[in-house]
């Protein structure tokens, strides 16, 4: 039934796009009417403005107008109308936003590690974020964000193999003008965002100063602790100053800090899978024999959205910092300059065994990351037969966290039966990991134009990265008089105290290459060749360790081969077309694209420790993914535009042949399976998205104003929650609707809006329980918003 569901999801965004093109016959006409009124888009896609039909790359772009209209205020929002971007969060320290199935590979709680990087670059104005969390707050004055699919580096700053998001906050004006926008919605959602611009000093000083504050009770109801949990409470403020005394030099100063404090994450009970260990340690007769009475969750349900989890929940993270960029025209180049320190600060309460029982009481692990980076570029600022752009980067990050486990009375019965009673309780985790590195980079790119409509790019970078990691965690507490050795052993596999070190330094080069034909005016055809490379990483999650009866090792040991990763190249062939026709009215880009992963870089779970589950980083020996995607705009008449998007995507282990296991088949003594061929975690085989906006002209006491009616829906097919393709973690298709009805005038607009209309229920993303007594929880999807919208704009 939901495959029939997601089948019609993916016709309806097809019938959108033919409709739209069945439309064009008005639109030549319609088009002449109302050009000189048409907002012209430019992208920096490539560090200068230009058109972005005449980017010969694939790319998405998303207008701070579209976000606003769209009431899309986040990355994950973002990915209902970016259908090659993927985005699952567990919470926010465990965020993963993929482009193409690449980038992050963390998929459930407690699974993010310091030591690796992301294949896909965060960009804020030109600043480079290094963790992915900071992708989950809010959008705040936003002029438009680019999605760049592909490796990229020979432009931006910091080298990434997957792509790239590059988002650009709207710039201070020299006049006075203001924005500010009120929502009220379901679950007393409340959300205020402002905006204001204006001179300072005549016009060479100008500021801009903006700022959201967003709440809205939780959508997780836990009975144990009798309160809402998901809530959501941001905030997040913007200031900037430009300094623009002639027009050959501005300098842009940007300080900015976000809060995300909310009780969350909460899962829930979603499914129990069966195990290959004694029935007594599975799910079933574990409930079923608690100590105390049997255990049973409060709903089987997930869409009750119900939870009892005993311990206490809570993120509290934020992040800030500030920016100056300076841009200087020398005649035909201009020289410019990025120099940003950041902050990143990280906490959060988890109930990692997910139910109402005392089993694992606390888990969280203070972060705090501080970043430095400076960026120098030259680059024409004259269309000619060549353009250029050279740089130089340089990038420092300093993460130190502190990981506390602590386990409960019930930890013996659940994980360890048949030890002593109090063997666990208040067994615990204390620690300090400390994870360094440091980036310097150079690189370049030219385009030559030696025909009229031909364009020959090529770009090439070489980066140099060192890295340096310490993991130093001691374990502690629980029974301590009479603890033999064997009982000894059992505490080490739950908790046991490591300590490391480790160092890399490794230099790649990359490069891509890029022809492009214009077939005719307003149709280019074009084909690329990019090669990428992600430096090494360091494990600062601790190691797994050797089972009894290795050759050469005690059980026990660590496996000391997993300290660090190899350095993961990626090859990717690309070729599309670049239509736009009828002076404009319609767009229609398709391309199709083919990507070679080696040693691909991941944070997998050690399904050997059959007592407790383990994320380390593995190198997977190859990852190919394949795929055609396309987007297409129109414009019917005066009144109506339309959008469509879509990608097929093919991604695969290509080789794994020592993967982790299956939460079935965890117990069967096999520490490895063979993945090789198995379909990657976070990617659906089809996405769609499509949307349109319908304007009528209506007077209202002598004023013109227009009634605005919106609608954008996102369908996707199922995706595998893990790495291991096991059957009890995939998540199902689904199709998403949105709209909203408002009337507006040029000042002031009120609107209804309404998020997931058909109050549709998916799974956000599932998580295998500590223990791997073969529960499954997960996050559902947030119910059906409705809220009402007033906005108002003046002068600027």
């Amino acid at each position: 039934m939901g495959d029939d569901r997601v089948a019609a999801g993916m016709k309806m965004a097809a019938a959108v796009l033919m409709g739209s093109a069945a439309l064009t016959g008005g639109m030549a006409q319609a088009a002449e009417g109302d050009a000189g009124d048409r907002a012209i888009v430019v992208v920096t896609a490539r560090l200068r403005e230009e058109d972005p039909q005449q980017v010969p790359a694939a790319l998405s772009i998303v207008s701070g107008e579209e976000l606003t209209r769209t009431y899309t205020v986040n990355v994950s929002q973002l990915s209902q109308l970016v259908p090659a971007l993927n985005y699952s969060s567990a919470n926010p320290r465990n965020t993963a936003f993929t482009i193409r199935g690449l980038g992050s590979s963390v998929v459930a709680v407690s699974q993010a590690n310091d030591g690796l990087e992301p294949g896909v670059g965060f960009y804020v104005d030109g600043v480079y974020h290094a963790r992915p969390a900071t992708a989950a707050f809010d959008f705040t004055d936003i002029e438009r964000v680019e999605v760049l699919r592909g490796p990229q580096g020979t432009l931006f700053g910091k080298n990434t193999t997957a792509g790239a998001i590059n988002i650009l906050s709207k710039k201070p004006g020299f006049d006075w003008g203001g924005e500010a926008e009120l929502s009220y919605g379901s679950r007393d959602f409340r959300q205020a965002r402002a905006a204001v611009t204006g001179p300072i000093a005549s016009d060479v000083l100008a500021f801009r100063l903006s700022g959201s504050v967003t709440r809205q009770d939780g959508s997780i109801r836990n009975i144990a602790r009798d309160e809402d949990q998901n809530t959501i409470h941001n905030d997040a403020i913007r200031g900037q100053l430009l300094f623009a005394p002639s027009d050959d030099f501005s300098l842009r100063l940007i300080g900015d800090w976000s809060n995300f404090k909310n009780n969350c994450c909460a899962q829930v009970h979603v499914r129990v899978a069966p195990t290959l260990k004694p029935a007594a340690q599975q799910y079933a007769a574990l409930a079923a024999n608690a100590p105390g009475g049997a255990y049973a969750p409060p709903s089987a349900n997930p869409y009750d959205r119900v939870t009892d989890n005993d311990a206490p929940l809570g993120v509290d993270t934020n992040e800030g910092g500030v920016s100056g960029i300076a841009e200087w025209r020398l005649g035909g180049a201009t020289l410019t300059s990025i120099s940003a320190w950041r902050f990143w600060n990280w906490d959060a309460g988890n109930d990692r065994d997910y139910t109402g029982l005392h089993i694992q009481t606390t888990q969280h692990i203070p972060s705090r990351q501080d970043q430095f980076s400076q960026e120098f570029r030259i680059g024409s600022n004259t269309p000619g037969n060549v353009d250029y752009v050279a740089g130089l980067y340089y990038f420092h990050q300093k993460i130190v966290g502190h990981p506390i486990s602590i386990y409960g009375p019930l930890a013996i019965y659940w994980l360890l039966p048949g030890r002593p009673a109090d063997l666990l309780d208040g067994y615990q985790t204390a620690g300090r990991t400390d994870f360094r590195s440091e980036s310097f980079g150079i690189f370049g790119e030219v385009t030559w134009r030696p025909l009229p409509r031909i364009a020959i790019t090529g770009g090439i970078r070489y980066t140099y990265e060192e890295k340096d990691g310490v993991y130093a965690v001691r374990a502690f507490g629980g029974l301590t008089t009479g603890l033999t050795p064997a009982l000894a052993s059992d505490k080490n596999s739950i908790l046991r105290s490591q300590s490391y070190s480790a160092h890399l330094g490794d230099g790649s080069a990359s490069g891509r290459v890029n022809i492009a034909y214009d077939l005719t005016d307003g149709v280019m055809a074009y084909t690329s060749f990019a090669r990428g490379q992600k430096s090494g990483g360091i494990n600062m999650s601790g190691l797994p360790v050797y089972p009894a009866g290795v050759p050469g090792h005690a059980s026990g040991d660590p496996i000391l081969s997993t300290v660090t990763v190899r350095p993961e190249k990626n090859s990717t062939w690309e070729g599309g077309f670049k239509t736009r026709l009828l002076d404009d009215a319609l767009t229609f880009n398709i391309d199709a694209y083919y990507t070679r992963v080696t040693d691909f870089q991941a944070n997998v779970v050690d399904s050997a420790a059959v007592i407790a589950l383990r994320s380390y980083l593995a190198n997977i020996p190859k990852v190919t993914v394949k795929g055609i995607e396309f987007d297409a705009a129109a414009r019917v008449g005066t009144r109506l535009t339309l959008r469509a998007a879509g990608a097929y995507s093919d991604g695969v282990y290509s080789s794994y042949p020592k993967g982790p296991c299956p939460i079935e088949k965890t117990g069967s003594g096999t520490a490895q399976c063979d993945l090789s061929g198995q379909g990657m975690p976070g990617l659906p085989k089809w996405t769609g998205s499509a949307g349109g906006e319908y304007r009528l002209p209506v007077s209202m006491a002598g004023r013109e104003g227009e009634v605005v009616l919106r609608a954008d829906a996102v369908t996707r097919t199922k995706i595998f929650g893990d790495a291991t393709g096991s059957a009890y973690t995939v998540i199902k298709g689904y199709t998403l609707v949105n709209g909203s009805i408002g009337y507006r005038t040029p000042r002031w607009e009120v609107a209804v809006f309404a998020r997931n209309i058909f109050d549709k229920n998916y799974m956000q993303n599932l998580t295998v329980q500590a223990g791997n007594s073969g529960l499954i929880v997960g996050t559902p999807s947030d119910p059906r918003t409705i809220g009402v919208t007033l906005r108002t704009a003046l002068g600027g």
